[in-house]
């Protein structure tokens, strides 16, 4: 290489002999990238391959069988045919009508697993208190779609314990609520203990047969699990059950052997979510075994329903209003919260009557009352002299208002005796017929005026004509033989009638709104009629004084009577079998109402009775109280007949048809508004005045056309 610069000394010198100076760098007008080396390329290149192999292991093996943890609402969608081994079976409801139970099927039952010896420690804070999931609650979820859980209205009640004790309980029930086939009946297990619930199953001796859905919403780890966690994990639970099930209720044991985190994280998620939680007290599945006959939409109304108790006391009635409080004081409430109760007093009390309501407790202290509020009133009248008619009607009707439309009122008179067990028959009535599923499919509650306790002896216009209740239809006659495999009693069915009852009745709280009214618009006309009355005859005055109703009846029930003849309303009246079970009135005490004192006879017309008031306690028949079986006394097998199967009598007493009733009552509206100066209405044509809107003469077509008049009694007063 030296010989190249063998003509340049300076060139051929090496680089290390010269000085070096700073020289400023130039940058060239091309810059390139620098190279990176090799060796850091691959280096990177390996980094990049092992994270895109981590992750998609990490993707490839999430877990699939968790529930969703998250707060949202997803909508599971419907599992493919193939179903995994552990996943429930959807029962098939019955068709048929709601008080027809289907026949169950006849399976082998296997002998029973030994019961598990369950041991656990008391619950703590102590223990593991990881995230909560649950491991098998996802899959019995997903598999309840053909039940509809993700709408708000469907037919799911649920069953829910944490104790296999409150699970013995509850079981039983939902198993005959299940083979009832009303409702799709779920089960779920929110227990700490780690029993099969195929073990948990046979030890109850439940089958198929049942058609119960169980669901397994016990967290991971339960029997490791703190109380806190427990606690947290249940109102998850409940969370997950109300996004995909939407249960209409929830019944949960509250006999004192659930667990109490169990009942405080159920009653608080209920307020929470919305949804009615129903806490069944001990003895439930003897003392409301009706309660497995209601279907869904019953049952989600169970802590709505609200009824008050209402008494009229008359002066001279000591015993009898003692002998009433006390068979209030027996009677079982365990279907509710006891009632509210209202005792209406002459201005003359005695001092028995006196020193009894001292002494007396409402609520009884046997019942469970947990706030010690005292539900009783006491309203005593400060006028001495006798009541009117008007003045009697005014004062009881006034004793009370519905707070909403689930508010109903109790009336009982002095007179009466009540069985322990005639609040089942009234809530399971009262359920059934006005806020069952086929109660608003053919609107029944808009017919039912009230719910008689009492099986009366006597016509209401003539109180010493004898009564008796009409036989049962073929179809009813045909379903009760195939229930109870026997020939049933022709006169043992319960029927339908337009005249009302004042003796042991629940008036609905609707119809009591209109009966208000009523009775509002009927005095003020009659005042106006009297101020302006230049005859003794007033065809419009003598219409409202006209009694249908015996004077042996307090004066408010010909209003009742008048309501219900103007909307073709009618009240249920038990059985004779299952009357015996509920309410008896006697008569050896029997006074004459304040109202009506002085008067002779009392009848239809002021004096047409065939007897006087001492003849009342002979000629009346008194019914015994049984001691038996609620179920036992109704027909169908404990099941409540449909409207459609009962007899329907006119207010008169005979047998009459809806239609009938309907066309008479069409009649009597404008036999009403003819009193009133209104004329009556005809194909939907008014014949009022002609300076009336068109506006109200298409609400009069409307009220016309269907056939009977509902929702008010403006139309009756001339749209006033």
């Amino acid at each position: 290489m030296a010989n190249l610069f063998m003509t340049n000394e300076e060139l051929g010198k090496k680089d290390d002999d010269h000085k070096r100076t700073k020289i400023p760098p130039i940058r060239s007008s091309y810059w390139n990238a620098a190279r990176i080396p090799p060796r850091k390329t691959l280096k990177r290149l390996a980094i990049a391959l092992t994270v895109a192999i981590f992750v998609y292991l990490f993707i490839h093996n999430i877990p699939t069988d968790n529930p969703i943890r998250d707060h949202r609402h997803p909508v599971y969608r419907p599992v493919p045919a193939q179903h995994p081994s552990n996943a429930p079976s959807v029962p098939k409801l019955n068709p048929d009508r709601p008080w027809k139970p289907p026949t169950k099927p006849e399976t082998v039952k296997q002998k029973p697993k030994p019961v598990p010896e369950v041991d656990l420690k008391p619950v703590s804070d102590v223990g593991y208190n990881g995230p909560i999931t649950f491991p098998n609650l996802a899959v019995s979820l997903q598999a309840i779609y053909e039940t509809q859980g993700t709408s708000p209205k469907n037919k799911n009640i649920l069953f829910a314990a944490s104790s296999l004790k409150s699970a013995a309980k509850l079981l039983p029930m939902a198993c005959q609520m299940g083979t009832e086939l009303r409702s799709y009946v779920h089960f779920a297990l929110m227990s700490r203990s780690d029993i099969d619930i195929e073990q948990l199953q046979a030890i109850n001796g439940i089958d198929q047969s049942c058609q119960i859905i169980f669901h397994d919403a016990r967290l991971d780890k339960s029997t490791e699990s703190t109380k806190t966690r427990l606690s947290k994990g249940i109102s998850r639970a409940f969370h997950h059950v109300q996004t995909y099930m939407h249960p209409q209720a929830v019944l949960v044991d509250a006999s004192g052997e659930e667990e109490e985190y169990f009942l405080s994280a159920a009653r608080a998620q209920a307020s929470e979510e919305g949804f009615p939680l129903i806490e069944l007290p001990e003895g439930t599945q003897k003392r409301l075994a009706w309660m497995t006959k209601l279907d869904s939409a019953s049952l989600a109304a169970w802590n709505k329903v609200n009824v008050e108790i209402l008494v009229y006391a008359s002066l001279g009635t000591s015993g009898s209003l003692i002998r009433l409080l006390k068979s209030l004081s027996a009677a079982d409430f365990t279907a509710c919260a006891v009632p509210h109760l209202t005792i209406e007093l002459s201005h003359d009390i005695d001092a028995a009557t006196t020193q009894f309501l001292q002494d007396f407790q409402w609520p009884p202290s046997r019942a469970y009352n947990p706030t010690h509020v005292r539900q009783l009133t006491l309203r005593h009248r400060i006028p001495r002299n006798s009541l009117t008619e008007e003045e009697s009607s005014v004062r009881f009707l006034e004793s009370f208002w519905p707070a909403n439309q689930h508010s109903h009122v109790l009336v009982l008179s002095p007179n009466t005796e009540l069985s322990p067990r005639f609040y089942h028959y009234l809530k399971y009535a009262l359920l059934e017929y006005s806020y069952s599923v086929p109660a608003t499919m053919q609107q029944w509650d808009s017919r039912l005026l009230g719910i008689s306790l009492e099986l009366p002896s006597t016509h209401p216009g003539d109180a010493l004509k004898p009564f008796s209740p009409p036989s049962a239809s073929k179809k009813a006659t045909t379903a009760q033989q195939k229930q109870q495999k026997k020939t049933p009693t022709e006169n043992n069915t319960p029927f339908l009638w337009q005249a009302p009852g004042s003796n042991a009745i629940l008036y609905s709280g609707q119809k009591w709104t209109e009966l208000h009214k009523l009775v509002s618009k009927s005095l003020e006309f009659v005042h106006q009629q009297q101020q302006a009355a230049t005859t003794s005859s007033n065809p419009a005055l003598a219409f409202f004084t006209q009694k249908q109703i015996s004077k042996h009846y307090p004066s408010w029930l010909e209003h009742a009577l008048r309501l219900a003849r103007a909307r073709g309303y009618f009240t249920l009246y038990p059985s004779p079998q299952t009357a015996r079970n509920l309410a008896t009135v006697h008569n050896e005490l029997y006074r004459a109402l304040e109202e009506y004192r002085g008067s002779s006879g009392g009848g239809v017309g002021d004096g047409n009775d065939s007897g006087s008031w001492s003849e009342l306690g002979k000629q009346k028949e008194e019914i015994s109280l049984s001691l038996g079986s609620l179920l036992d006394s109704l027909p169908a097998g404990g099941n409540l007949l449909p409207f459609g199967d009962m007899p329907l009598l006119d207010w008169e007493g005979k047998m009459t048809s809806l239609a009938e009733v309907d066309r008479r009552a069409g009649e009597y509206v404008d036999e009403f508004r003819r009193a009133l100066g209104c004329g009556k209405l005809e194909k939907g044509k008014s014949q009022m005045n002609e300076g009336e809107d068109e506006e109200d003469e298409e609400d009069e077509r409307d009220i016309l056309a269907s056939g009977v008049r509902r929702g008010g009694v403006e139309d009756l007063f001339c749209n006033r």
